[in-house]
């Protein structure tokens, strides 16, 4: 019965690396055709966006007293017909 042949050190690394490479780009694709769509902005009544302004104003006044390991409270002062929370929360995220 004949030996079988046996593979070198060069060959089981260039195996290696294309079946990295290969799963790299399987994974690349995938994350690329995965992506979420970009959501639509909604629409941000006169009153949501002054109370947002409000808060940034006092945002950007607190920002230099406490710098960036701070916390900064907000209480509702004035009441409200509309809830802003949505709003006020998505520009708290990327306000940042």
């Amino acid at each position: 019965m004949p030996k079988p042949r046996r593979m070198g050190r060069r060959t089981w690394g260039a195996a290696w690396v294309v079946l990295c490479v290969v799963g790299l780009v399987g994974t690349a694709g995938l994350k690329a055709s995965s992506a979420p769509d970009p959501q639509p902005k909604k629409h941000v009544s006169a009153e949501c966006r002054e109370l947002i302004a409000d808060i940034k104003t006092q945002l950007d006044k607190a920002r230099p007293e406490a710098g960036d390991d701070g916390i900064l409270a907000f209480s509702r002062q004035r009441p409200s017909a509309e809830d802003c929370s949505d709003e006020i929360r998505d520009f708290l995220r990327n306000y940042r």
